[in-house]
């Protein structure tokens, strides 16, 4: 087992005031009243005498990235205990103060143990100096074979009655949160509603449906896109496909890979003017995000970096990504999107999508998760539940 540090007891009363925060969807200047956890009062005005004045920079709800296979070195599918705590400790400085570490296609018995150690890590961590994590996202193995991506084919299944029965009844539905999976399958439709009826989000990826089933899809109760554009049928004139149907049906939500790679900048800005509100920026992010170029490993699978910082398995593919939430944010301020519209993308929407109306905002009753931010946009102080994560450098933990 690794090392487990508390949170300070102290501190969880405080009173935080900027000059300039991002309050339902404006920036404004603000005073947030925490207590126990969460924030109880949210007042209109910057406070000169609060515990913590922000005189600089913005100050935005915590980030939620729904999609992150692992990164600082770390592969979620083979992490031990202590790899898992410094992910965790280490994703604050990003800004994200919640996700859900995502386990890609692999049998379903592996898959179920991954499931089991992530409870393990989230029951661990609790009270200590971590981003939450909010339960498991699975991608695969329920995937379409001819937009596998790196996905490995020999590991591909069809989501049978049997197969989902033997899935809802190893787990607890607070781990498993998102599912992702190709609605054109057999069985994918009636997965979909028993998955959904229990409380999962279930994402359509991977996937070569056509524009009906992608309809159909939502229908069933599916009501996010994985990484869209990415490992699915595209956008045509007569066949909308996945991007074009999930655009145009308000049903979904779109999970974005922003690190201008896997989706073209000009694109970037047309989802986001295509589905104002609905999008959900990710990372998708694997062991190499915030590490140099070299080698590195997804589930299994040789990874490479490269100078352009873009991950690739032995045939070329992409192989997810090494991007973090903060950069992904920089990156549509850099292409001009509204300041609160992108926050929204990282913190409210993403929260949304997974069931969880207490993160991702600063609203009363909402959990006290906060990020201060330089003029520059990099995260300077991050608060989880109302205590400030210390610098990695103060604590000692994390590092990798």
């Amino acid at each position: 087992m690794g090392a487990v540090r508390r949170r300070p007891t102290g501190g969880s009363r405080v009173r935080i005031s900027a000059r300039s925060a991002v309050v339902d969807g404006v920036l404004a200047p603000v005073t947030v009243r925490v207590d126990d956890r969460l924030i109880t009062a949210v007042e209109p005005y910057a406070d000169p005498r609060a515990d913590v004045v922000l005189d600089t920079g913005v100050l935005t709800a915590g980030l939620v990235d729904v999609q992150i296979n692992g990164a600082f070195g770390v592969d979620f599918a083979a992490a031990e205990d202590a790899d898992w705590d410094a992910v965790a400790a280490q994703l604050p400085s990003t800004g994200v103060t919640s996700f859900q570490p995502t386990l890609i296609t692999a049998p379903l018995p592996r898959l179920i143990a991954g499931l089991d150690t992530a409870t393990e890590a989230r029951d661990r961590q609790e009270d200590g100096p971590y981003a939450r994590i909010l339960g498991v996202h699975l991608e695969g193995p329920w995937l379409a074979p001819l937009k596998r991506g790196v996905h490995e084919a020999k590991y591909l299944a069809e989501p049978t009655q049997a197969a989902v029965d033997t899935l809802m009844s190893a787990v607890g539905f607070d781990i498993l949160t998102t599912l992702t999976l190709a609605p054109e399958l057999p069985g994918a439709l009636d997965a979909i509603k028993r998955l959904s009826d229990a409380g999962v989000t279930v994402s359509i990826g991977h996937t070569n449906a056509t524009a009906v089933q992608v309809e159909a899809a939502a229908d069933a109760g599916a009501g996010l896109v994985t990484h869209i554009f990415n490992a699915q049928r595209g956008l045509a004139h007569r066949e909308p496909g996945v991007p074009g149907a999930a655009l145009a049906d308000s049903r979904y939500r779109v999970g974005l890979i922003a690190d201008l790679h896997h989706v073209a900048a000009e694109i970037c800005t047309l989802i986001f003017r295509a589905a104002p509100g609905r999008v959900v920026l990710v990372t998708d992010a694997i062991a190499a995000a915030g590490m140099p170029a070299g080698s590195y490993v997804l589930a299994g699978i040789p990874v490479e970096l490269g100078d352009d910082g873009v991950p690739r398995n032995a045939d070329g593919t992409i192989a997810g990504s090494a991007l973090t939430l903060d950069q992904a944010v920089r990156n549509m301020l850099g292409l001009g999107m509204p300041l609160p519209t992108v926050i929204d993308a990282a913190s409210r929407v993403p929260a949304d999508a997974v069931a969880r109306p207490d993160l991702g905002r600063i609203a009363v009753g909402a959990r006290a998760d906060l990020v201060h931010w330089t003029e520059d946009f990099h995260p300077a102080r991050t608060w989880v539940d109302g205590r400030e994560i210390p610098a990695l450098a103060d604590t000692g933990v994390g590092r990798v």
